[in-house]
């Protein structure tokens, strides 16, 4: 059972998370093994980060182990997999006030929790992602109804009319995804060219040559209901394209740091600079590891972050247990971790 308290409440651990994301989930784990005590905080109303809120039903394929996993899938394993150590989740709160003492941190929350820590890692992504909106006149009016910026469930929408918009990899692998599920899809992008993996590409266009998607060049200049309650669309060459039950706009998203921005951190291009030894910023105590942080030769890989997480909780040890001396054990042959896990 996830420990996850409301807000305007103060508490102690060892270290404060700042993102539920996959990296943050596997910190709660490395600090764990090294009998470090962690809270979360993030601004989603569940855990998760990215992978929860964008890809829940998307198959990754870069994860170690795993051929194919969705976004919920790797989330609920990083959970189960961080629950022996008993994490404390702040959800729905934006970290807002960092105040570094001589023997504390102290964390405070947009809805008045206070967390007193030794150390803290940044794990937010690369900030706040927010989609890029559909620049058409009325789409405002249809956003969360027939305008959705992600797909949480491609079976609720069986059977239904299906417009995908965009030219990446996201639009182009939710073309796929929706075969077999949705009644019709089309796809709209700007020009013939794509952002997406080539292999992609040649599927999606092998589907519009057989007839089973529907591809129109062009932008959509406006979005409106028709007597039906379904959505007609306009292109700039004044195409419509009528009986839409879903649109769903895959433009990128925009990265917005927040309140990370005045915390005196070395900043390079909207990310943390850190060493690459474990992970620790400019500011003492305070670690940056995900997508948000930057290095030479940084890939923003789920499988990076989990390295950076490992050795980052190795110096976090030096600052919660200061009087005890840091020794490497394999959870293959240390029992006292394996009895930490619940190994039997």
């Amino acid at each position: 059972m996830n420990n996850i308290v409301n807000p305007g409440s103060s508490h102690e651990t060892d270290v404060v998370i700042i993102g539920a994301g996959p990296c943050g989930l596997f910190q709660v784990f490395e600090l764990g093994l090294l009998d470090m005590k962690s809270h979360l905080i993030d601004n989603l109303d569940k855990i998760g980060g990215q992978c929860a809120e964008l890809y829940p039903d998307k198959n990754l394929y870069d994860i170690p182990s795993r051929p194919a996993i969705t976004g919920q899938e790797l989330t609920d394993d990083l959970i189960k997999q961080a629950e022996p150590f008993n994490p404390t989740y702040h959800l729905n709160q934006l970290t807002s006030k960092i105040e570094i003492n001589e023997n504390y941190i102290l964390v405070e929350t947009d809805k008045g929790s206070s967390i007193k820590c030794k150390s803290v890692v940044i794990a937010a992504g690369a900030g706040s992602f927010v989609p890029r909106k559909l620049p058409a006149e009325g789409a405002d009016q249809l956003e969360n109804k027939n305008i959705f910026y992600s797909v949480k469930k491609r079976t609720d929408f069986q059977d239904k009319n299906i417009l995908i918009i965009g030219g990446g990899d996201s639009a182009l692998d939710y073309v796929m995804g929706f075969q077999g599920i949705a009644k019709k899809v089309s796809l709209v992008h700007r020009r013939k060219e794509f952002k997406g993996v080539q292999d992609s590409v040649n599927k999606v266009m092998s589907l519009v040559d057989k007839g089973e998607v529907n591809f129109n060049m062009g932008s959509l200049k406006n979005v409106s209901l028709n007597e039906k309650g379904k959505v007609t669309v306009t292109l700039d060459d004044d195409k419509i394209i009528d009986d839409i039950d879903a649109i769903f706009p895959f433009f990128g998203l925009k990265i917005e740091l927040g309140p990370i921005a005045e915390w005196g951190l070395n900043l390079e291009k909207n990310h943390i600079s850190v060493n690459t030894e474990n992970f620790e910023t400019s500011v003492p105590k305070i670690f940056a590891v995900g997508d948000i942080c930057i290095y030479p030769g940084k890939l923003k890989l789920i499988l990076s972050g989990f390295h950076e997480a490992a050795l980052a909780a190795k110096k976090m040890f030096e600052y919660c247990h200061s009087d005890k001396k840091y020794v490497f054990r394999y959870t293959t042959s240390s029992s006292d971790l394996q009895k930490k896990l619940g190994v039997k």
